[in-house]
């Protein structure tokens, strides 16, 4: 249910199963959809988690594909 709020957003971020059975999931943001994702899932009609990690990457440049 998460992954079509999450598009039906005109797609503000990309969720991702890390654990089925428990329901953790991830969901990819960028800078400019940080802030009203998080307004988003504070609005949701079910209960949610948030970890107290937060991971950002970017390609290294010898990985980027030009």
């Amino acid at each position: 249910m998460l992954t079509k709020v999450v598009e039906a957003y005109d797609n503000l971020g990309i969720v991702s199963t890390l654990d089925q059975a428990s329901g953790m999931v991830t969901i990819r943001v960028t800078q400019d959809t940080w802030e009203e994702m998080i307004e988003i899932l504070h609005n949701l009609p079910f209960s949610i988690s948030f970890c107290d990690q937060v991971s950002i990457t970017t390609p290294s440049a010898a990985n980027a594909n030009y």
